[in-house]
């Protein structure tokens, strides 16, 4: 009771101080708050700064177990490469060693042996001086050949000069220029003039003829009297210019020459073409199931009953399968000139 009785003296006391300490509060309030806050930024920041590097070391961690893993990989593929390259040059090393020594063997024994060599050597040079001499001995007789020829020449261009010249030779009254009576024996060109025979002169030649020389025969005299002439002139007694027309007359060959070899395959290939061209069927197409007219097959195909007779019935059918190369034989026997000439050609004492 004693307690009660101080207190509710002290009421009045105790609401005053409590509306102090209120204003001071509310006084203060705005100040607190912001330290709080202060206070509250920072203790985040350094929770969130703690969290984030220890998410970094987390991260670097990981990284770094990777990347090692990564590296030992690479690294065993890069030892492992490196060894096989190491192995495969020292193998083609001593491969090569090997082959160098195997050639150096087989070339020093086989290909340059050098006692062979020498051999070989001494029988060339023999062999070369024997050539030398046979090309000497042949350039000889080809210097013996030309100065034959030279020589014939010669004699033949002195004979022609002396033939020329026959006129000049001497005779039994009058001695010649090249048989001074001053000498005591002929010169050498007087000799050959003795040997050698004149030269022929020349016919003179009509200058009305206008035909080939061999016409000269059909110009002579005809006799008193003629034979019972024909009635188609012929030889001698044709006119000179009617032989001369039908002699050279234009070349006129005969079918077999002017028709192509191919012409039968090039104008079967052209009928084939037209035929395939110029083909047409009024009759409707219908499917096998529906027909009530058998299937006639075309004229280049088979039927049930074999090959149609299409080169042996209707006409001959050109197969190239049964040739034996891609030409055909040219099995044509050339005409016999005397033949094509027959009743065509005149000449003298030719047929």
């Amino acid at each position: 009771m004693a307690a009660m009785v101080r207190l509710s003296r002290k009421v009045e006391e105790i609401v005053e101080d409590s509306y102090d300490r209120k204003n001071d509060a509310e006084a203060q309030r705005e100040t607190e708050y912001l330290a709080a806050v202060k206070v509250q930024a920072w203790f985040r920041a350094c929770r969130t700064r703690s969290y984030v590097k220890y998410l970094n070391n987390c991260a670097t961690r990981i990284q770094k177990t990777w990347r090692g893993f990564l590296g030992r990989r690479y690294f065993r593929v890069l030892v492992k490469n490196s060894v096989f390259i190491m192995k495969l040059n020292y193998y083609n090393l001593m491969a090569t060693y090997i082959q160098k020594m195997w050639r150096g063997y087989f070339v020093r024994k086989y290909e340059f042996n050098y006692h062979c060599r020498k051999r070989y050597l001494e029988a060339l040079q023999v062999k070369n001086e024997i050539i030398r001499s046979e090309l000497a001995e042949f350039a000889e007789q080809q210097d013996v050949v030309q100065k034959r020829i030279e020589e014939h020449r010669e004699r033949l261009k002195l004979e022609r000069e002396a033939r020329k010249k026959h006129h000049l030779i001497s005779t039994e009254v009058i001695p010649g220029i090249y048989n001074s009576p001053f000498l005591p024996f002929p010169t050498e060109q007087e000799y050959i003039l003795r040997s050698v025979k004149p030269l022929p002169h020349p016919k003179k030649s009509s200058s009305k003829t206008q035909f080939d020389p061999a016409w000269v025969g059909y110009n002579e005299k005809l006799p008193k009297q003629l034979p019972p002439l024909a009635k188609r002139l012929q030889g001698p007694f044709r006119q000179p210019a009617d032989v001369q027309k039908q002699r050279y007359k234009p070349f006129q060959p005969t079918l077999r020459v002017a028709t192509d070899f191919y012409s039968l395959d090039k104008a079967r290939e052209i009928l084939k073409a037209e035929e395939w061209v110029s083909r047409y069927n009024d009759t409707l197409f219908q499917p096998f199931t529906r027909r009530s007219v058998p299937y006639e097959p075309l004229l280049h195909t088979t039927s049930k009953f074999g090959h149609l007779p299409y080169g042996s019935k209707y006409f001959r059918e050109a197969d190239l399968s049964k040739h034996v190369a891609n030409k055909p034989f040219k099995m044509l026997v050339p005409p016999i000139p005397v033949f094509e000439k027959l009743n065509d050609t005149y000449s003298q004492g030719q047929v």
